[in-house]
């Protein structure tokens, strides 16, 4: 195992209209997603989503949560109450998750593909705000960010499909100290300490204060560090998807890579057996809170009840740990996506601990620092300064002429790993590697025909049939281009389409 596997991120937005606090953001969200399937036309506002396998009150501890004791928030198998939730034809999901547009990406296999997808779903929150704004309009602001700075909280989520022999005891054991101190390098930094900012100053990571519990399957309140729900979206027995609910939403390549590349490693390592030193955190909600108050990286975690460590220590030791196993396994013949994210892994830790502000360029957090003392130089602002917050949620406005990281994009602030004409074609194009070329190809070919579409299906309307014609798609790294690829291009009809894939029925399934 390598950095590559199926993943994906699902990224909530923070939404807004200038002057008007008191505006619906379920309404205005609803307005979002139907403003930009209405614009890119019928074959996404046509495919709704398939709810038939959807199961979000499985725990992965071996039991199902009864719906009378779940929140309303956990209930997503239920459809959309504004119905807007639609299918892109790059294989994304794009929807109302209650009070924010959300936009899942397509399933990929690297992280460097995982960045492209990420960021084409900035490219359609932008071009949703540029269809809602217009004279006499106050339009709709979106932030890429994970908090409004007043006490609410909105998830950007990573998934990592994995063997289901694993034990999930082995998961919550190695994965929590890693969690713990991956926002030295992953986080995208606040302004504000506590869930409602109320004590000035600067942390590392939007989303550490809300964290309550270790380990749970709620994803909005008791908010957990390991999230338990057993939702595969593929074959159950053979995989387990694992819904990490802690990440920041990352604007940074290097970034972004890091926190996709580095989990998949540490993942591996689980699956393989093969971390060999107790890296147990004690209290770590506690541990994960400390780090992030602390920009200088000073803080100190206990591990093992025996020693402290900082957290740029503790990523050194799942480092060493990663470098080791890979030689065992690999020998010096690295694939090129596991060999960057070692690579950046190691520069970025040396950065970060001989001056952080040395990774301005490559890390969120650092990056956004950096800019708001320069502000505080300038202007002589004490962090609880109202300016300063207001810095923070402009950093990720998604308008390229609005938001502050775009502007200083532009300005070649940072380092691109994936460049923008990449991007634009995955606004459109599903990745070719797995089921998402299927979905997304299906969709941009017959629109017409395709009644719904979820992760692991695609129902047609046919009609030659009389009654829906659902697809499975169970495995992920079926229904590629080089699966289904031909089968297409051969298709005239959806009708032609599935009486090839009768024929075949294990290029999807």
């Amino acid at each position: 195992m390598t950095v590559r596997r199926i993943m994906g991120i699902e990224t909530e937005y923070g939404i807004s209209v200038p002057g008007d606090p008191t505006a619906n953001p379920m309404v205005l969200s609803g307005r979002v997603v139907t403003a930009y399937a209405t614009q890119v036309g019928m074959r996404a506002a046509r495919a709704g989503w398939d709810y038939e396998d959807e199961a979000p009150l499985r725990d992965a501890r071996g039991f199902d949560m009864a719906r009378g004791n779940a929140d309303a928030s956990q209930l997503t198998d239920e459809e959309d109450p504004t119905l807007a939730n639609v299918v892109l034809t790059n294989g994304a999901r794009l929807y109302v998750d209650h009070a924010h547009p959300e936009y899942s990406s397509p399933e990929v296999t690297t992280p460097r593909d995982a960045i492209k997808w990420d960021r084409a779903g900035e490219l359609v929150m932008r071009e949703a705000v540029r269809l809602l704004s217009g004279p006499g309009t106050p339009g709709v602001n979106l932030y890429k960010n994970n908090t409004d700075g007043k006490g609410a909280s909105y998830g950007t989520h990573e998934n990592y499909l994995m063997s289901r022999s694993t034990p999930f005891s082995e998961i919550v054991r190695h994965l929590i100290p890693f969690f713990v101190a991956r926002q030295v390098m992953c986080g995208s930094g606040r302004v504000g300490i506590g869930v409602e900012s109320g004590k000035p100053g600067f942390q590392l990571a939007q989303r550490s204060d809300f964290f309550e519990v270790e380990v749970g399957l709620e994803t909005t309140l008791k908010r957990p560090l390991i999230n338990t729900r057993d939702e595969p979206h593929a074959v159950a027995d053979r995989y387990r998807r694992l819904h990490v609910i802690l990440g920041d939403a990352n604007h940074c390549d290097v970034t972004n890579l890091l926190k996709l590349g580095t989990t998949s490693l540490v993942l591996g390592m689980i699956e393989d057996g093969a971390i060999t030193q107790d890296l147990t955190v004690d209290k770590p909600v506690e541990a994960l809170q400390r780090l992030s108050h602390d920009p200088t990286l000073r803080a100190t975690v206990e591990v093992s009840g025996r020693r402290t460590m900082t957290g740029v220590q503790l990523l050194w030791n799942y480092y060493e740990l990663a470098n080791k196993w890979l030689q065992r396994q690999y020998g010096g013949e690295l694939d090129a996506d596991t060999a960057e994210v070692m690579q950046r892994w190691e520069q970025v830790l040396t950065k970060l601990e001989r001056d952080p502000m040395e990774a301005a360029r490559e890390v969120d957090w650092v990056a956004k620092l950096k800019t708001l003392e320069s502000y505080r130089a300038r202007d002589g602002l004490d962090w609880s300064d109202h300016r300063l917050r207001a810095i923070d949620i402009q950093w990720s406005d998604v308008r390229a002429d609005k938001g502050l990281f775009n502007r200083l994009l532009a300005a070649g602030r940072f380092e691109q790993l994936v460049d923008d004409a990449a991007v634009q074609r995955a606004v459109a194009e599903p990745p070719v590697d797995t089921r998402a070329y299927f979905r997304g190809t299906c969709l941009a070919r017959f629109p017409r025909e395709v009644a719904a579409a979820s992760w692991d299906s695609v129902i047609f309307d046919v009609q030659s049939q009389p009654s829906l014609q659902r697809v499975p798609m169970l495995e992920p790294a079926r229904g590629t281009k080089a699966h289904v690829g031909g089968l297409l291009d051969r298709a005239s009809s959806a009708d032609e389409l599935l009486r090839l894939l009768a024929n075949e029925p294990r290029q999807v399934d």
